[in-house]
């Protein structure tokens, strides 16, 4: 096949590239290749079967159109404070006039036109004040619920969208390589079981999101396409009641804190807070289970999840965080004979392992059914446990009880970021015709950015097709 533009992957990056193309009037021809399903047919088993089942050849939840957008919480941060290093490619200024735009999109697809942490300047400024006296940065984060069901519909009416104006779909389809000639990328091949074919394209771009870091990493050490080492996260799921939760939630719905606690003063955040949500499992293709958080419009739950994440950043000689992750991630699972580890904090606290019997006679009821009580610290680094324990412990000062004895941890929660790609002001990379977009480049980290991403991008095509 011959293309003008080819874009690997469809996420939030890939699609709003597509829709920025057709928004400015271009007249090229784009093949989007994904290796799930349309938004239509995902479907995830466990509602049914109450437990992870490891779906192959992936897992629904993360693969398929919309990425695992489609299946989050679905929540869009309006600063360009949140989200990654794209700021810093493009400047925060035009990043934020990004946001506003992008934010516009999916008001016009049926987001709800209310914004989250807006409502009460002199809460916040009380919240705020205790974060500052635990050593903590509160960050201002306006945030637009989508909500799980409501993210899905969005979505299915961008997809119907960019179908109904020209862009052709390739689903079931992986991407296994590249096609160069010297320093200039020509295209791609694919794969779907036995049968195997190429598209030729003028662009090629990829945008895999985070569920492809790790095969971007390989691509980018075969061909020496330029970049760096990136950061990975390392942490784990809390869960409460949502009683303990209610005044951050009903002021800020989301909590972005910032910690560097002591020993070791790594970055500690915050991230994907779901009030009223529900803990869930994703699997990645090598058969590695990750916890996450959704939360939906309409159903509640009476737990309040949100993730703690701690930042690796990692020098010579080692250059591999995603492998180190997954290996953590590994242990964890051992550990859990393949599900998720979930934990009490004050078990930790007294080093002793959780059993199933103390989680049934708990106030905080997992809201993840399967995951098994255990022990996090025996596969949990140090240097990553302690500052989750140090972090969680100054939570408390901000939201009392949040230290709370039966609060529950999951592990592992892993966020995987590619080794972050050298581009220009055209978001090209050291190989002519090649570009990377979203969390897959290393630049973003979560559904706006990634969008915005894919906007720019959108707009440096079009502006090389009027050349």
């Amino acid at each position: 096949m011959n293309t003008d533009i080819v874009i690997i992957g469809a996420g939030p990056s890939g699609i709003f590239t597509a829709m920025e193309l057709i928004r400015r009037g271009s007249k090229r021809h784009i093949v989007i290749v994904e290796k799930g399903q349309p938004i239509e047919k995902r479907a995830c088993p466990k509602a049914k079967t109450r437990k992870c089942v490891n779906c192959k050849p992936y897992c629904h939840i993360t693969t398929g159109f919309s990425g695992a957008g489609a299946f989050s919480d679905g929540k869009l941060s309006l600063s360009c404070e949140v989200g990654g290093d794209f700021p810093s490619l493009v400047g925060e200024q035009f990043a934020q006039e990004l946001i506003d735009y992008t934010d516009g999109i999916y008001l016009e697809f049926g987001a709800d036109t209310k914004v989250e942490g807006v409502a009460n300047p002199d809460a916040v400024k009380d919240i705020r004040r205790r974060a500052i006296q635990a050593g903590l940065k509160l960050v201002d984060c306006p945030i637009r619920h989508l909500g799980t069901e409501k993210a899905q519909k969005i979505y299915y009416d961008i997809e119907q969208y960019l179908l109904e104006h020209g862009v052709e779909m390739l689903f079931g389809w992986e991407c296994t390589n590249l096609i160069l000639e010297g320093s200039t990328c020509l295209g791609v091949t694919l794969s779907r079981g036995e049968e195997t074919c190429e598209i030729r394209a003028r662009r090629t771009i990829i945008a895999t999101g985070r569920r492809g870091a790790d095969w971007l990493e390989g691509i980018c050490a075969e061909h020496g396409i330029a970049h760096q080492p990136g950061t990975v996260d390392i942490g784990v799921r809390v869960e409460c009641r949502n009683e303990i939760m209610e005044k951050v939630n009903e002021v800020l719905y989301e909590s972005k804190l910032i910690g560097h606690p002591r020993p070791f003063k790594n970055k500690v955040r915050t991230f994907c807070q779901n009030p009223g949500g529900f803990v869930s499992q994703e699997n990645y293709d090598n058969n590695l289970a990750v916890v996450n958080g959704h939360s939906y419009k309409e159903l509640k739950s009476n737990n309040t999840n949100l993730a703690i994440l701690c930042s690796h950043n990692f020098s010579v000689p080692f250059n591999q965080p995603i492998a180190y992750a997954q290996k953590v991630g590994e242990l964890t699972n051992m550990l859990a004979n393949g599900h998720i580890l979930v934990q009490r904090f004050g078990d930790i606290l007294d080093g002793k392992r959780t059993w199933a019997k103390e989680l049934a006679e708990s106030n905080v009821k997992p809201t993840l059914p399967d995951a098994v009580a255990g022990d996090i610290t025996a596969a949990m680094p140090y240097r990553a446990m302690t500052n989750i324990i140090n972090f969680i412990q100054a939570m408390d000062q901000v939201v009392p009880g949040f230290a709370s004895y039966e609060t529950l941890l999951y592990s592992p929660e892993l966020k995987f970021y590619s080794n972050r790609i050298r581009m220009d002001e055209n978001l090209t990379t050291s190989i002519e015709g090649l570009h990377c977009l979203g969390d897959s480049s290393g630049w973003t980290r979560g559904l706006m950015m990634a969008s915005c991403m894919g906007v720019l991008m959108g707009r440096k095509l079009f502006e090389m097709e009027r050349a």
